[in-house]
């Protein structure tokens, strides 16, 4: 039973998710801090208020509605999506777009008039019957052959 217990635990993707779930705790209390230490106060600045809007309320007919509480949460939310999208998200993109392998460009074919094989519209010659091709129908008048 603790044999299974122990296998489950030390499987390849159960030990990634808890790495992740650890590094990304970490990684929200540096992306928290940033945006308490220095987005919100600007935007107070920017705005002229404090930046704390958590004790702002409203009451209707004896009931306490505490908007600023949520008015917080919201910008510290959308604050928070600009800092992992613009420090996160477009460098790592960028990073695998860079590495990522090319594809190769597909090569334009045509078929042979003769003997309806495939073959690349800037063949000579037909690889398969020889018939040569330059100035045929769908091939160009006069083909440049490499090599």
């Amino acid at each position: 039973m603790l044999k299974g217990f122990r296998s489950f635990l030390l499987r390849g993707n159960v030990v990634d998710l808890a790495v992740g779930i650890v590094i990304g705790a970490a990684f929200t209390a540096v992306v928290t801090g940033f945006v308490t230490a220095f987005l919100t106060p600007l935007i107070g600045i920017a705005s002229g208020a404090v930046g704390d809007y958590s004790k702002e309320s409203f009451s209707v007919a004896g009931t306490v509605f505490p908007y600023g509480a949520f008015l917080n949460a919201l910008i510290s939310f959308v604050l928070i999506a600009a800092v992992i999208y613009f420090a996160v998200v477009v460098p790592v993109g960028r990073l695998q777009a860079r590495f990522e392998p090319r594809k190769d460009v597909p090569v334009a074919k045509a078929d042979c008039p003769d003997c309806l094989s495939t073959v690349p519209v800037a063949a000579v010659r037909c690889a398969h019957c020889t018939t040569e091709l330059a100035g045929r129908p769908g091939f160009p008048a006069q083909s440049v052959h490499v090599g």
